[in-house]
């Protein structure tokens, strides 16, 4: 398994977009991407030589976010990309972890399967893909 990316949740995509490029110097990747399962609207940021940042923000008081942006967000979860997520879920559940979500349809990688394990009090998403739903071109030098 690798990192594939570090979801974050924030009040406000916009916000969060602007203050990650003040911050850190990262540039938005994807247009925001409405994930109904979870009530989130959400937006992967990049930087060279960095690892992917997914910023979250809640769309309804029912998304299992909601709470958290309204203390003002933090960090989420960890994403790793596996060969096989029902593999990578045996794994974690193998040193201690416990599966969260059996794997479904993510909006956000275009509908490729994702699923949700947690170890050491930290949730941890699983993905096969490398894709990106609405993935911005860079512009060229």
């Amino acid at each position: 398994m690798v990192l594939d990316h570090i979801g974050v949740v924030v009040k406000s995509l916009e916000r969060g977009i602007e203050v990650w490029r003040q911050a850190f110097g990262y540039d938005q990747a994807t247009s925001p991407v409405i994930n109904s399962r979870q009530q989130v609207r959400v937006v992967f940021l990049r930087k060279e030589g960095s690892v992917l940042i997914k910023l979250i923000e809640p769309t309804d008081p029912a998304s299992p976010v909601f709470a958290m942006a309204a203390r003002g967000g933090g960090l989420h979860h960890l994403c790793f990309r596996a060969p096989s997520i029902e593999e990578a879920q045996a794994t974690i559940c193998a040193v201690g972890g416990r599966t969260l979500v059996e794997p479904q349809p993510g909006e956000a990688f275009d509908n490729e399967l994702i699923a949700f394990s947690y170890l050491y009090g930290l949730p941890t998403e699983i993905i096969e893909t490398e894709k990106k739903a609405n993935s911005i071109t860079c512009p060229e030098p």
